[in-house]
């Protein structure tokens, strides 16, 4: 007879397993071979504007601002434009200094990325470019990148997705080194495995390029404290889930000071939380009725926990399987956690052999574990004080 206890193992088990799945297929697929294919010119007919909202960047948007400059010296057709967005320092002087068009914001109470992006569009809604091209304002760009992103999204007239990554400096903690490499799992590994199947990714906030008529569709006068997930699961809704462009590399690098890093796992992790219990649902129900394979491969990662917090629910279910196989005197179905847990193991495992062993050595990758503990706060701080509200995290000087 099955009893209650079963019934909830066994439901939490299908919901790990299938994270777990999606998460191991993504790094497998993402050893499949892949040709290349970059842009080195944009077309003198397309009129392309970088978009830069800025909230007291006037320390780091210099670097950007050169970056960008020194790729597109050639091209009269992109412009660029910074929102100054509620800054109270001399963001707007040092944006003019390098002869950049700027429009400032003031709303203490609208606060957040989303309104100053929606600030922006509405702007431009006048002249309506073709593409749009959104890049954070502490963020480098790649050779070709802007002009990958542009003509890729001009020929499949969908969201583009660059290669967003961020690295720890030279002298980083080992928790530092090992958050890289779990950013570059998240954002490389797992979207080109996706990519290679001919499925969408998630938007990832920096190198996001849009033709007018998708970004014009969604509202993004929001505070949501990960928009550009947000973002990426209305695009989908509207049949245009974003495409993975992996010759398009943007980097930036992870703050050093503590205030800076804690309030940045925070957002992002409470954030992508929040959108897996709010939005995973409903945005997956509707991709089955409307038979939508490509809403539905956005809707399952998207809603693969982020992978610290995968690993501690599948090691505790895991626990708990030993002590009712114990009790029981069976091995079925309290063994089958440890299949989970060994598949996202040989994931991390194939992902570091290829994308990580230059950030991490396998000596530091044993110590993921204790990287895990340490986060157990910030899910329990999730549980009884969940960030809601934007805020900018702090930045080094």
């Amino acid at each position: 007879m099955v009893t209650i206890v079963e019934i909830i193992f066994c439901f939490f088990l299908v919901l790990l397993s299938v994270s777990v799945i999606i998460f191991f297929i993504q790094i497998a697929c993402s050893f499949l071979p892949y040709s290349k294919n970059q842009y080195q010119n944009i077309s003198d007919t397309i009129s392309t504007v970088i978009l830069i909202p800025a909230h007291n960047e006037s320390i780091g948007i210099s670097s950007t601002l050169h970056s960008i400059k020194n790729k597109i010296e050639q091209s009269s057709n992109i412009k660029v434009l910074v929102v100054a967005d509620n800054c109270d320092d001399d963001t707007v002087q040092v944006v003019r200094s390098h002869n950049i068009e700027v429009i400032e914001r003031f709303d203490k109470k609208k606060r957040g990325k989303g309104y100053a992006l929606d600030f922006g569009i509405q702007y431009l809604s006048n002249t309506k470019p073709d593409i749009v091209l959104i890049l954070d304002a502490d963020c480098l760009v790649g050779d070709h990148a802007i002009s990958t992103l542009v003509n890729h999204a001009i020929f499949y007239k969908r969201p583009i997705q660059g290669l967003y990554l961020m690295h720890s400096h030279h002298d980083a903690p080992i928790k530092a080194k090992i958050a890289e490499f779990a950013w570059r799992v998240k954002n490389q590994v797992r979207p080109m495995g996706f990519h290679k199947l001919g499925l969408p990714c998630q938007l990832m906030g920096s190198g996001m390029a849009f033709p007018w008529q998708a970004i014009s569709q969604v509202s993004l006068a929001t505070g949501h404290i990960v928009e550009d997930m947000k973002l990426g699961v209305d695009l989908a809704r509207l049949k245009l889930p974003p495409r993975f462009c992996p010759e398009a590399l943007i980097t930036s690098q992870f703050p050093m000071n503590k205030d800076g890093i804690s309030s940045q796992r925070t957002r992002w992790e409470h954030g992508h939380i929040g959108m897996i219990v709010k939005e995973g649902p409903s945005l997956i129900c509707k991709s089955i009725i409307n038979a939508d394979l490509k809403m539905l491969a956005l809707a399952l990662e998207m809603c693969v926990p982020p992978l610290a917090l995968l690993v501690l629910m599948i090691s505790l279910l895991s626990g708990l399987g030993i002590i009712l196989s114990v009790l029981t005197k069976q091995l079925l179905p309290w063994s089958i956690a440890f299949l989970d847990l060994l598949f996202v193991g040989l994931g991390v495992a194939l992902a570091w052999f290829k994308y990580g062993k230059n950030i991490v050595s396998f000596s530091e990758l044993l110590l993921v574990p204790l990287y895990i503990l340490f986060k157990i706060p910030l899910y329990v701080k999730f549980i009884f004080k969940r960030q809601s509200d934007w805020v900018r995290s702090k930045r080094d000087s």
